[in-house]
């Protein structure tokens, strides 16, 4: 494996690690937002967010948590694993395109 992308594979783990260090903030996420906190800063809510506010109620973890699982071991886990589900969603997609522009 190249030094690079070992090193790349290194800071990932580390990262996916530290994640469950944000349970410990408090306040809001930036950019995690629901439609009353947009409409809050905003003043209203954009018609297109309307329509897609709906599509992550359906997401695997909403809400970084297991269902009926309100233990902070449960939070940790479940934070763990929406990293490591990001990480490989995003890095394949990212795989992907750069595959199909290297070959074009």
């Amino acid at each position: 494996m190249e030094k690079s992308i070992r090193n790349l594979v290194i800071g990932l783990l580390l990262l996916v690690v530290l994640v469950p260090l944000g349970l410990l903030a408090t306040g809001e996420t930036f950019g995690e937002w629901g439609n009353e906190e947009i409409e809050e800063k905003l003043g209203y809510v954009p018609q297109g967010l309307k329509e897609l506010s709906t599509f992550w109620e359906r997401a695997p973890l909403p809400d970084y948590a297991f269902e009926g699982d309100e233990s902070s071991r449960g939070a940790v886990i479940a934070y763990i694993l929406s990293a490591v589900i990001g990480v490989v969603l995003g890095g394949g997609v990212l795989y992907l395109l750069g595959r199909r522009i290297a070959k074009d």
